[in-house]
């Protein structure tokens, strides 16, 4: 059974650091696209990164909102997909999921990787609050 189980949600203050953890298993094809999206209270789900499993430079995409705040990593070794919150604000407090395309996918445009719609497989979800 394919399964994403998401960790390191918490609380901090503005301007502090916090790393979220997506832990993937059941995946029988090598190949992936993972992502990361958020859900604030009565706000829309957004998709903030996104990595394949040719995990060069050019295969990672990032929304405007968390460029350069945000870095997608993934370490396939422990089937593992990273993303560090760094210079975290207010209005990044919501509920992070990370999803899953858990096979070879490609996409004609690579800004539609934070379209949650392709993805398959779904975590439950980690809080994050950042408040003073």
């Amino acid at each position: 059974q394919v399964q994403l189980v998401e960790s390191g949600g918490g609380s901090v203050q503005p301007g502090g650091s916090l790393r979220l953890s997506c832990a993937a298993s059941g995946f029988t094809s090598p190949y992936y696209t993972i992502a990361w999206f958020r859900q604030a209270p009565g706000k829309e789900r957004e998709g903030l990164s996104c990595i394949n499993s040719n995990a060069r430079d050019g295969n990672r995409y990032y929304a405007d909102s968390v460029k350069g705040r945000f870095t997608i990593s993934g370490d396939n070794a422990k089937n593992t997909v990273y993303l560090q919150m760094n210079n975290l604000k207010p209005g990044d407090t919501a509920i992070y999921y990370c999803a899953a395309i858990p096979r070879y996918h490609t996409f004609a445009v690579q800004a539609m990787c934070l379209t949650g719609h392709y993805y398959e497989i779904w975590g439950q979800g980690t809080q994050v609050t950042i408040a003073s």
